[in-house]
């Protein structure tokens, strides 16, 4: 999208003369803002990296909106890339959406304005930082890396480029989880003191059933590429299959991050003093020893804030699944599939003119595309990702350490644990690195 008049008022001239002289005018998305006066132009230009599960579903949303196209696919399967790239000829009736194999060559096309990021976990700091030097807006699935550093990273380099950044806790979008947090921040529940916040963990369970010796690499895939940063090992399908590469440390912290990240947003959405305050954190843990998968199974975590408030993060078979603001007039629950409260009435309150509305977004995709025009940060902006990220790396390392940590948020750094600190590092191999 065009960030100067001058700019734009260049091309438009352009375009008359391309038009004028009978030469086709191969003028990018980015560079003609919602004024630029040719229809195409108008829209966002998206390229969608990593087409799998999550990011053929990403992908199908933001095709059903009318202010961007997809024009470009990536994935290291080829049958999907070819999927996906049907999919997006089919709605558009062309054949103008290209395929990559190696999300590089995506990034290095001037025409495209933003991407989609839904690759695994251990390539999300590479791909995202790798978007925003190349001056792309992003959508990026949750959560920002394997690592505090790795998150870190993406914040810093996102807000370095001055990017709009969504990432896919896509629950701010939904209105109950609005209503939720609205009644927390205005004081509806009274001071807040407790927070219950739950996430599956051991209910995924590996798919996988298969021998666990080296295996040939299948036709049409490419398991070096896949692997990036990770430790170097032999293909086998149980390290790729689904939910089995989430249960592995080589490729994600596990659900008590990557599930746990959706819940934590909510809590910190609704009680900002969650990430912001200094806390203590013990965590316990069990782990998955089925096959190559060795993550955190079940946690029980309790963080403890100053004056005495307290999060209690735990996996939702001990714990309803949710998030519980708990105050001194009353509490709210908050899951996907419904919100309860006590008393009842809190449900009925309506929100007078003088207090916070948290947003107006129902729909992830569409509330990104709006930011990019206005330059606004959208609803699940990079800063509340990487909070919402590191809570769980940080609970994941007290259970690792089977210690009691102290958190410093303005530093982000454990307090006087040389160890605990080591660990908000993770090495990239093959030659990958940040």
């Amino acid at each position: 999208m065009g960030s100067t008049l001058d700019r734009r008022t260049f091309l438009k001239h352009s375009v008359a003369l391309g038009a004028a002289v009978g030469v086709p005018a191969l003028i990018p998305a980015s560079a003609l803002g919602a004024d630029g006066g040719v229809a195409a132009s108008e829209r966002i230009t998206l390229g969608c990296i990593g087409v799998g599960g999550m990011g053929r579903g990403n992908m199908k949303n933001f095709l059903g909106l009318d202010e961007c196209r997809v024009v470009a696919v990536c994935d290291t399967y080829a049958d999907r890339r070819q999927t996906a790239k049907e999919i997006v000829d089919g709605t558009y009736g062309d054949k103008g959406c290209e395929m990559y194999a190696d999300y590089r060559d995506l990034l290095a096309r001037d025409d495209i304005d933003a991407v989609m990021i839904a690759v695994q976990d251990h390539w999300h700091a590479l791909v995202a930082t790798a978007a925003a030097e190349a001056g792309k807006d992003m959508y990026c699935e949750k959560p920002l890396g394997v690592s505090v550093e790795e998150s870190q990273r993406i914040r810093d380099v996102v807000r370095k480029k001055k990017r709009v950044f969504q990432t896919g806790t896509w629950q701010r979008s939904k209105k109950q989880f609005q209503q939720a947090c609205n009644l927390a921040r205005n004081g509806y529940l009274g001071r807040i003191h407790t927070l219950e916040v739950a996430a599956p963990g051991p209910s995924y369970v590996p798919k996988y059933e298969g021998t666990f010796e080296p295996q040939p690499v299948p036709e049409g895939f490419d398991w070096a590429m896949w692997r990036g940063p990770a430790a170097e090992k032999p293909y086998n399908p149980g390290r790729v299959a689904w939910p089995d590469w989430y249960l592995i440390w080589d490729y994600c912290v596990g659900f008590i991050c990557n599930w746990g990240v959706h819940h934590l947003d909510i809590a910190n959405w609704g009680c900002p003093w969650v990430g912001t305050e200094p806390f203590e954190v013990a965590c316990t843990a069990d782990y998955r020893n089925t096959g190559f998968t060795d993550n955190v199974n079940g946690w029980d975590a309790t963080f403890t804030y100053p004056d005495g408030k307290k999060m209690i993060f735990k996996d939702s078979g001990k714990l309803k699944q949710g998030c519980r603001f708990i105050g001194d007039e009353g509490w709210v629950h908050v899951n996907r599939k419904e919100i309860t409260a006590e008393p009842a009435s809190l449900l009925e309150v309506a929100l007078k003119d003088t207090d916070v509305r948290l947003t107006d977004s129902t729909n992830h995709g569409a509330d990104l595309l709006a930011c990019m025009r206005s330059r606004k940060d959208p609803v699940s902006d990079v800063d509340a990702a990487h909070t919402a990220s590191i809570l769980g790396m940080i609970a994941d390392i007290s259970a690792r350490l089977e210690q009691k940590l102290e958190w410093k948020p303005k530093a982000e750094r454990f307090k006087g644990n040389r160890e605990a600190n080591s660990m908000l590092h993770r090495e990239m191999h093959n030659g990958w690195k940040l």
